[in-house]
């Protein structure tokens, strides 16, 4: 297995109490670090008794989905969906601060507005001067070998996050996709990262075309 990451070290551990407006509820352990290397905030929440290979989920944040319920994307609903599975299978939800696929709040209401003139969400962020992704998830390998989960079962539909965490020395057991959340606001979100980024998407059509309507459970 690769090298892993710098050490970081648990640094508080509590209960917290989610509840979801659809009502869904359930009961998290939040847990805080030391010694991650971009010196951010991180949080991991433990859900369901952890087996020997959790369920993780490496969720980045995104405050306009997940707080306030935006339908450009489908952040929100898989942060949703992610919970509860996570909850039902145990294991782990790794809340990541990297906001715009890692260019930050301000920035990716810019780069909306750039989306708003015609480009995609990939085109949008190298206009800004960014990368398409500037995600690295070294926090996310760190924060599971403080936890000690060094193989994983994968939640997300990225292949990035996989690789990533597979060079980082988190073995990626089993990649298990996120449901299709899928609404007239977020089909061409959701195209694009079948056709730009790679995500796994059932129904997205690989030559970016709209995704017939999913079956989705959440």
């Amino acid at each position: 297995m690769p090298a892993g990451p710098p050490e970081a070290r648990v640094r508080t551990g509590i209960d917290v109490p989610l509840r979801f407006p659809d009502g869904y509820a359930t009961v998290a352990r939040m847990f805080t670090f030391t010694g991650l290397v971009d010196g951010r905030e991180h949080l991991a929440l433990s859900l369901g008794v952890p087996p020997a290979v959790p369920l993780v989920r490496p969720h980045s944040e995104c405050v306009t989905g997940d707080v306030f319920g935006s339908q450009r994307c489908d952040c929100g609903a898989q942060l949703r969906e992610a919970v509860e599975r996570i909850a039902e299978a145990g294991g782990y939800l790794l809340y990541l601060r990297q906001e715009g696929r890692g260019i930050g709040l301000y920035e990716k209401v810019d780069a909306y507005a750039l989306q708003d003139g015609g480009l995609d969400t990939y085109e949008a962020n190298l206009a800004l001067g960014h990368a398409a992704d500037e995600r690295d998830y070294t926090v996310a390998a760190q924060m599971l070998h403080a936890l000690g989960a060094r193989t994983v079962a994968l939640l997300s539909n990225n292949p990035d996050k996989a690789a990533q965490l597979s060079r980082l020395g988190v073995a990626v057991g089993e990649q298990l996709p996120t449901g299709v959340h899928l609404s007239p606001a977020n089909a061409d979100y959701l195209a694009t990262k079948a056709h730009r980024g790679g995500h796994r998407l059932a129904g997205l059509r690989p030559n970016g075309a709209h995704p017939r309507p999913p079956v989705d459970r959440w």
